[in-house]
């Protein structure tokens, strides 16, 4: 039927595995914003949320690295990390197999993707669905951008496969979520990290809410590697849902630049 909600957020698992070592009241207005996030995608009444994220070696590694892969399977697992680190327990995420065939099918008409009939969520998927989908009640169609290992796919593909998602979305009867999940600038698993570039990333979150596709597809790695870190990478999954509502502006909930969680906590929608 459409497109019915789009929007992006970070998934650092600080936000659920470090949550103690945050204030009380900069943790709540964090939990509101996604809180909020929640609401909306509930009250565009989806029959399924696209998760369009970055994942960690989990899965996919150097020896079978698609540019973009979309889960199609019934059925999904996660966290792959220790539940008790991430404070998330194990559960079973429900997809859509045959949804998720269809959705490829379309996407293929203009960008070449992959398919996963086994996908283990690591904390880029799990800590979103921990707070926009609690209960686990809404099937979840993953799609990867390749965010870690070069040679990465062009800022502008990001852009076209958001673009093709949303044609593809609009293709089928059934009501689409959709949420880009990602890092702005951050440095995981470096002696960098904590480290925030909160100038960078106020500027590209403009960009963002601005829906401006040409300062948004005029980001270099090499620039974004020295300002954001190889985290920074991630802002292709926001590009692609910039491209999926193109015509459209957003509005940035929430922004707070938290050490303790390793980046700076983004709530950000758009209008479809």
């Amino acid at each position: 039927m459409s497109l019915v909600f789009a929007g992006a957020c970070s998934h650092a698992p600080g936000i659920t595995g470090r949550a103690d070592r945050v204030g009380r009241d900069r943790l709540a207005r964090l939990h509101a914003a996604f809180e909020r996030m929640r609401r909306a995608i509930e009250a565009a009444e989806p029959d399924a949320l696209l998760v369009v994220g970055a994942e960690h070696f989990a899965n996919f590694f150097m020896d079978n690295m698609p540019a973009y892969c979309i889960g199609m399977a019934d059925g999904y697992e996660g966290p792959i990390e220790d539940p008790d680190w991430l404070a998330i327990p194990r559960a079973a995420i429900p997809g859509d197999a045959d949804l998720s065939r269809r959705l490829i099918a379309e996407v293929l008409e203009e960008v070449d993707v992959s398919y996963a009939e086994e996908w283990k969520f690591d904390h880029g998927i799990m800590v979103p669905l921990h707070f926009l989908t609690p209960a686990y009640d809404l099937p979840v169609v993953p799609a990867n951008i390749n965010c870690q290992g070069p040679p990465l796919t062009p800022v502008h593909r990001a852009w076209a496969f958001g673009r093709a998602l949303r044609r593809a979305c609009d293709a089928v009867p059934e009501r689409i979520a959709m949420i880009g999940t990602g890092g702005i600038s951050h440095w995981p698993a470096t002696p960098d990290s904590g480290k925030i570039n909160e100038a960078w990333d106020r500027a590209f979150l403009d960009r963002f809410a601005a829906n401006d596709r040409d300062a948004l597809l005029s980001y270099s790695d090499t620039d974004t590697y020295r300002e954001a870190g190889q985290g920074g990478f991630e802002i292709r999954t926001f590009i692609a849902v910039a491209g999926a509502a193109y015509g459209a502006r957003g509005e940035i909930w929430h922004y707070d630049p938290i050490p303790d969680f390793a980046v700076g906590c983004t709530v950000a929608v758009m209008a479809t």
